[in-house]
């Protein structure tokens, strides 16, 4: 049977080597004749676990100490109230630069917690030769005083990506869900960093938060106790039952990618994905794409077929080739491919392959 490649932007596809110990560990997780599922998240064994998943996390993303590593339930969703009840206690205002649908989403979010007195948003894409581009407003020169600037690093829906890190006189508060692990950041330009795991960490339902500790000096909101930064330092993520599976899939992958290169390493095959697929798009008049090159996503490259009546019957001839979940969200349409750290180069290259062969097919 011919390798399945799988293009879904989340949950999305893991390491095969991850999934592979994954299956043979099931029943028998460490010797123990029983599944990781199955044994008390205050166990030894899986503490054991847990401690090596952040020293390792802190290891590929080269985390300071003054940053504490969390390990929360719900996916980057949970987050935006999170961050809010977390931060905006006492009346704290704050920014939020909207990129894209998440982006949006987040500031929806934010304002049903604490009203629109308290949350300004700025749209940072704009048109320009028909291309989505991003536009960084100069965070210096605006005359107000906030807890944080809340943005997204990459746009799953839109298939934008923010590859500058801000330059900001307040804390910097990020989404980074979609391309976390996928190219190295700076950590300590961050106040929180935040990441649902479906893409680029584990299964859903399992959230990464990086938290800085003078953020969480900031008065916060009344919150459920197990949405409370300050709550889940205090007990090692632990204050209730944490997601286990999901925290155990997490620490093989975060292994995975230490024991193939780091960071930088995937940063330079993402880099040689993106460059495959687009140039494939941009060579072909059959295919075409609506994001200005410099804000191009290496991890969900969006495009669209110039003759849209086509579009089911490349998806029915792509599933049969072996590449799956290509269709665009329901909101823009057209195609996504999502490639983030577990797609290997050859799915890239077999699906180029493909829409060339299509393109002729149709032309």
């Amino acid at each position: 049977m011919s390798a399945i490649y799988n293009f879904c932007a989340g949950p999305a596809m893991l390491p095969q080597a991850v999934m592979q110990k994954a299956q043979q560990e099931l029943i028998d997780w460490n010797g123990l004749g029983v599944s990781v599922m199955e044994i008390s998240h205050r166990s030894k064994e899986f503490i054991a676990l847990t401690e090596q998943a952040e020293i390792t996390l802190r290891q590929l993303m080269n985390i300071p100490k003054n940053y504490h590593v969390l390990f929360m339930h719900g996916g980057g969703r949970a987050q935006f109230s999170n961050v809010v009840n977390n931060f905006l206690g006492d009346n704290g205002r704050a920014l939020y630069l909207v990129s894209g649908q998440w982006s949006s989403a987040a500031v929806s979010e934010a304002i049903k917690l604490v009203g629109e007195s308290q949350i300004d948003s700025l749209d940072i894409v704009e048109k320009v030769n028909g291309l989505n581009q991003v536009n960084l407003p100069d965070l210096h020169a605006i005359d107000k005083d906030y807890r944080y600037v809340h943005y997204c690093s990459n746009e799953t829906v839109d298939g934008i990506e923010i590859f500058e890190e801000l330059d900001s006189p307040w804390p910097v508060v990020a989404d980074l869900s979609s391309t976390i692990m996928s190219h190295e950041i700076d950590v300590s330009k961050y106040g929180l960093i935040y990441a649902g795991a479906q893409k680029n960490i584990g299964p859903s339902g399992l959230s990464i938060v990086i938290v800085r500790d003078d953020m969480l000096k900031l008065p916060a909101l009344a919150q459920s106790s197990v949405m409370d930064y300050r709550v889940a330092v205090e007990h090692g993520s632990m204050f209730n039952t944490p997601p286990t599976f999901a925290w155990y899939l997490a620490s093989e992958v975060f292994a995975w990618l230490a024991a193939n290169g780091g960071v930088s390493a995937m940063a330079e095959v993402n880099q040689q994905k993106a460059a495959l697929l687009y140039s494939c798009i941009d060579a072909n008049p059959f295919y075409k794409n609506g994001v200005a090159p410099q804000n191009r996503s290496r991890m969900n490259v969006t495009f669209q077929l110039v003759d849209e009546s086509l579009d089911a019957e490349f998806l029915k001839q792509a599933e049969q080739a072996g590449l799956v979940a290509l269709k665009g969200h329901r909101i823009v349409g057209g195609m996504r491919a999502s490639i983030y750290n577990a797609m290997p180069i050859e799915g890239v290259q077999k699906l180029v392959n493909f829409m060339e062969q299509f393109a002729a097919q149709h032309a």
